[in-house]
C-alpha cells in the first residue's frame, strides 16, 4: 500500500507540477550526461534503483538511494547539498525522471536525468 501511495504521489506531481523553462528537468544522452558530469566541479551520481538492481552493476562513483523507500527516500533527498550538481539514473529513466522533478520542486537547480537509464548505458559498470 505504501508503494502505491508513493507512486501515486509522484504521478500526481508529474501531472500537476509545471515548472518554467529554467527549472525544467534536463534529460541528457549518455554522451552529454558523462561530459557534463566530468565538467562539473561538485557533482554527485545517484542511482535510484533498488538494492538488488544496484548489486547487478552500477556507474562508477554512484550513491544508491532506493526510490521505493517511501518517506526514507524523501528524507535522503532532503539531506543533499542543493549547491551541487546531481546526475540521476535508474533502470530505464522513469524513476530517475521523477526524482529529478522532485528535486527541482525542492529547490535543487542542477539535476540531470540519464535518458534511457542504465539499460541504455554503454559504459563500464562497477560491481559490488
Amino acid at each position: 500500500m505504501n508503494k502505491f501511495f508513493f507512486l501515486f504521489f509522484f504521478f500526481f506531481l508529474s501531472c500537476v507540477y509545471s515548472p518554467n523553462n529554467a527549472d525544467k528537468m534536463i534529460n541528457l544522452s549518455e554522451t552529454e550526461w558523462v561530459k557534463l558530469h566530468d565538467e562539473s566541479e561538485e557533482s554527485v551520481i545517484i542511482d535510484v534503483r533498488t538494492d538488488d538492481e544496484f548489486s547487478t552493476g552500477y556507474i562508477e562513483g554512484a550513491v544508491n538511494i532506493d526510490f521505493y523507500m517511501g518517506n526514507k527516500f524523501i528524507s535522503e533527498i532532503d539531506k543533499l547539498d542543493k549547491s551541487k550538481s546531481y546526475f540521476i539514473y535508474c533502470k530505464s529513466g522513469a524513476r530517475s525522471g521523477q526524482t529529478c522533478e522532485l528535486m527541482k520542486q525542492k529547490g535543487f537547480k542542477k539535476v540531470y536525468n540519464l535518458e534511457g537509464g542504465i539499460l541504455g548505458w554503454t559504459g563500464e559498470l562497477e560491481e559490488l
